[in-house]
């Protein structure tokens, strides 16, 4: 009976290491390893996360914890640019292993794929065309018929717009930029979107634009690395990456270098 017992948990045990080795041969990290190339999903239209430069070369935040993120892999790295509302359909479809692309961590989002432990918290603010931010206090005062609030379409300014502005009038735009001009132009009163955005903006164009940036915070937002489903070893990866990055110095030069120094605006201007 012993005998019978032992040969039945060599049985079992066997297959449990055939089941492992099977689930890790799945798994994105594995593939990444034998391809060599860590391939990473963005949209460059998202200052400082990763924007293009003069030569057309994707620089950024996001760019810069990819490429440190490839290193630590072993693996070089591929940037595949894709537009804003095909790039989670692009990731389901396996046209790149991960989406850094300032990504906000949504319910609905996370219905559809994982995310690793959010990279930074960001949150909604007011760009106000100056005559208009005279004498109001907060958002609530722009919240009128008379007031013509615009950001992008499909991101999460676009659903805190449609959730905090009852009464004004709300437009979309494709681009940030497209939104931005809009307010610059005098057709709109307010522009919602991500704070590190608005601010760039106002380093950029805020002198005598006759745009005040109203910079509390409306929403709170974290941002994560999105992958597909199913893989834990990869998300287990990441998390360790990014406590690891976080801890020896690694992130904070990143972040310095892209949200508390203005230098690199000259390489996009």
């Amino acid at each position: 009976m012993k005998k019978i017992l032992v040969a039945l948990l060599l049985v079992l045990g066997v297959n449990l290491l055939a089941s492992d080795l099977s689930l890790w041969k799945q798994s994105t990290l594995n593939q990444i390893e034998q391809r060599g190339v860590l391939r990473v999903g963005m949209e460059p239209g998202y200052m400082p996360f990763e924007m293009r430069d003069k030569k057309g070369n994707i620089i950024g935040f996001d760019v810069d914890m990819a490429r440190r993120m490839a290193k630590d892999m072993g693996v070089k790295l591929k940037i595949v640019p894709t537009a804003w509302d095909g790039i989670i359909a692009g990731l389901l479809a396996g046209k790149y292993d991960i989406i850094i692309s300032g990504m906000t961590v949504t319910q609905k989002r996370n219905l559809k794929i994982n995310f690793a432990n959010p990279y930074i918290n960001i949150g909604q603010t007011l760009l106000v065309r100056a005559s208009v931010a005279k004498g109001k206090k907060s958002w609530k005062d722009l919240d009128k018929p008379q007031y013509t609030i615009v950001t992008k379409l499909g991101v999460t300014g676009e659903i805190a717009a449609r959730r905090m502005f009852k009464h004004a009038k709300i437009r979309t735009f494709d681009t940030e930029a497209d939104a931005v001009q809009e307010l610059l132009n005098g057709k709109a009163d307010a522009f919602i979107y991500d704070k590190p955005y608005n601010a760039i903006f106002m380093a950029k164009r805020g002198k005598n634009s006759g745009i005040v940036f109203w910079d509390k915070d409306l929403t709170f937002e974290p941002l994560g690395w999105a992958v597909r489903k199913g893989d834990p070893d990869f998300l287990n990866w990441l998390d360790n990456f990014l406590n690891q990055a976080k801890h020896d110095g690694t992130y904070e030069k990143i972040y310095h270098k892209w949200f508390k120094s203005t230098y690199w605006l000259k390489r996009v201007q």
